[in-house]
């Protein structure tokens, strides 16, 4: 009966070379004396057949037989790509609900004058500041 092989997911760190990508795997383990939760990176070394792999993917990676020195991982799968994660999402130009102020509306109520620059619109100190030559009281 075959041994079952071994199968991490990790991030890509690396995709420089054809080919081959380096996958970081994290691992929590407790520490035996301390009893703390440890928190180890190793990266692995893997084949990719396809090339298809960008740093930041998220992937699955099996033990293989060795393809080179270093390299005795294969992807098998991205589970999720980076172009993917993060994308900017249209939002609906027409407010949720009937009656809503729009965004714009809203933006301009918020904004008390004088918390923003160059609203022209001074705190009490500055103005003691401007008073005072500028003599921040250090000297």
């Amino acid at each position: 009966m075959r041994e079952r092989k071994r199968e991490l997911v990790g991030r890509v760190v690396s995709d420089r070379m054809e080919k081959t990508v380096v996958v970081a795997v994290n691992s929590l383990f407790r520490h035996r004396l301390y009893q703390r939760t440890v928190r180890r990176t190793k990266k692995f070394m893997a084949h990719d057949e396809q090339n298809n792999c960008r740093v930041g993917d998220l992937v699955k990676i099996q033990e293989s037989r060795p393809v080179s020195r270093h390299k005795h991982w294969r992807v098998l799968d991205v589970l999720e790509a980076a172009a993917m994660r993060g994308k900017a999402v249209d939002m609906p130009s027409v407010s949720a609900t009937p009656g809503a102020p729009d965004v714009a509306t809203i933006a301009n109520v918020d904004v008390t004058p004088g918390v923003l620059p160059g609203t022209g619109v001074r705190s009490e100190q500055d103005q003691h500041d401007a008073v005072a030559g500028g003599q921040g009281g250090k000297r």
